[in-house]
């Protein structure tokens, strides 16, 4: 039994009003949005190189401590890394009804890994994947819910992760108390934000549900993306672990899974190219909240980042070239 077409299990009968009708058009929407992202991102970027200026001894320090870190904890957390990339395309083939070519999709995870860390808030990543899908055959409004539905279930895994690990360590999530005035102040500003995009979010969230329920009408594919997702967050959080042990770090490893997981979700509100100096401000904060010295935490962000960035990030550029180099890709 054959599976069924696109078509059959999802009928594209949704119009497009939000995506411009020319090339010129979304040419014209990213230039006016670029602005604000590259001056948002250099804000960023600026403010984490004078945060690391004003404590440079303890990022010394931690890079020393990184250079005697155990080769046998460092090797399963590259691992780890590598099989990242599988679990994004195994999520990125559960968001979609159609086969794809899972031997350039995982190309396509790691040349997007790559991008994603030269321009912010996930764009590098999201065009990659776009381009992919879209030279698989896909719409370009089907490809984008496609990311939308793989980027859902990653968030929803995600919270799911915090909230059973929070459960199974009572005390081990603190989450810090806002007065009243605060908290009305965010429920005020979160309600205006529905209002105004109510129409744009009403209609994005029509053809992602869309998407969802044609995927879930496939088992397999709904095992896949579900299962990779939890498993992507699940692995990176393997990284700090694996990085941790290397150093000695005498964390449980629930503590630093949670930490890690906290970290990177509140990494998201600050679009930086990769989460650079945005996650890794968190992620050293979360770490010595969780009780680790504060050279150990940067030791731990370093060991992270060289593992997760660094290294891959030459070799995912390559790959990018050579994806964009293939005819019809």
């Amino acid at each position: 039994m054959t599976p069924p077409t696109a078509t059959e299990v999802a009928p594209d009968t949704r119009a497009a009003p939000a995506e411009p009708a020319t090339p010129a058009g979304r040419a014209t929407t990213l230039r006016g949005r670029a602005p604000w992202h590259v001056a948002f991102t250099v804000v960023v970027l600026f403010c984490t190189a004078l945060l690391a200026r004003h404590h440079w001894p303890v990022v010394e320090t931690g890079l020393a401590r990184l250079a005697g870190a155990d080769p046998g904890w460092l090797l399963l957390g590259a691992i780890a890394t590598v099989s990242t990339w599988v679990c994004s395309a195994l999520a990125q083939q559960g968001a979609v009804a159609e086969r794809l070519p899972f031997g350039r999709l995982v190309a396509a995870q790691f040349a997007a890994s790559a991008a994603n860390h030269l321009l912010p808030a996930g764009v590098g990543a999201g065009a990659v994947n776009l381009r992919f899908l879209t030279r698989c055959g896909l719409s370009v409004t089907r490809s984008a819910t496609a990311l939308a539905v793989k980027a859902t279930a990653g968030a929803v895994t995600r919270g799911a992760l915090i909230a059973l690990l929070a459960l199974a360590v009572p005390g081990l999530l603190r989450l810090p108390r806002a007065s009243a005035v605060a908290a009305g102040a965010a429920l005020l500003v979160a309600g205006g934000l529905v209002v105004l995009l109510c129409g744009p979010l009403r209609r994005a969230l029509r053809a992602v549900l869309a998407d969802v329920r044609a995927v879930h009408r496939l088992p397999g594919r709904a095992a896949a993306l579900w299962g990779a997702s939890l498993g992507f967050a699940a692995l990176h959080s393997l990284v700090v672990i694996a990085v941790s042990r290397s150093l000695g770090l005498p964390l449980p490893p629930g503590r630093v899974a949670l930490a890690y997981l906290v970290a990177s979700s509140a990494a998201v509100l600050l679009p930086t190219p990769g989460g650079l100096g945005s996650l890794d401000a968190a992620l050293a904060f979360a770490l010595a909240l969780a009780g680790a010295p504060g050279s150990a935490a940067a030791s731990v962000v370093l060991g992270y980042r060289l593992l997760t960035v660094w290294l891959p990030l030459i070799p995912g550029l390559v790959v990018l070239g050579l994806l964009l180099r293939r005819k019809g890709w």
